[in-house]
């Protein structure tokens, strides 16, 4: 059973509040890592010697499951990195901050263009490190298993469901993304930035 993970911190998210984060949280991610779990034992079933000959790409127990089975797998993530993102000061440092600066031409220029990708997201938006292109790319998917780019690691994951915000934003998005974007833990974005860019 895959462990849901505890939310790492408390009065340093900014105004999102922390009755919005326990129901994100308790509620929405920890039933992402139940399905996840529930669709792994089904598929485990089926690769050791279960009904695997009536697969079909039109429809099929297995087709269901596979497709139920990046949904799931990908909420646990994206919302594993985006509570991580949580909790910090809002100020990058190290080699993040200036391969950003670099890509984007200025620090300004990165959080307006984040920020606005925010906006023509439905789901999500990630800073990511493209391991194909070697460089950093902004993405963004209307739900967890479209949008993503195999090959590119999540560094700075945002939520933009309206379940992160609109308790305490209501319906203003820009205003969630600004405040989101002030309590970035950039230390736990130059974490991963490190691990999985060797240069």
């Amino acid at each position: 059973m895959t462990p849901s993970i505890p939310l790492p911190f408390s009065g340093a998210q900014g105004n999102i509040s922390e009755k919005t984060l326990a129901i994100h949280h308790d509620k929405l991610y920890a039933g992402y890592v139940a399905k996840k779990d529930e669709i792994a034992d089904k598929l485990k079933t089926i690769s050791q010697g279960g009904d695997a000959a009536s697969a079909n790409q039109t429809y099929s127990e297995l087709r269901a499951l596979k497709e139920g089975e990046t949904f799931a797998v990908n909420g646990v993530y994206l919302h594993e990195w985006y509570f991580d993102n949580l909790g910090g000061d809002g100020k990058p440092t190290g080699k993040i901050a200036d391969d950003i600066t670099a890509k984007f031409g200025s620090w300004e220029n990165f959080i307006n263009y984040f920020a606005a990708c925010g906006m023509a997201a439905r789901g999500w938006v990630v800073l990511a490190w493209d391991t194909h292109d070697k460089t950093l790319q902004i993405f963004n998917g209307d739900v967890h298993n479209q949008g993503g780019v195999w090959g590119a690691i999540p560094l700075l994951v945002l939520d933009v469901y309206e379940h992160a915000y609109f308790i305490d934003f209501g319906s203003d998005r820009k205003a969630y993304i600004k405040d989101f974007m002030e309590h970035v833990n950039w230390a736990t974005v130059e974490q991963r930035y490190t691990d999985s860019n060797p240069q």
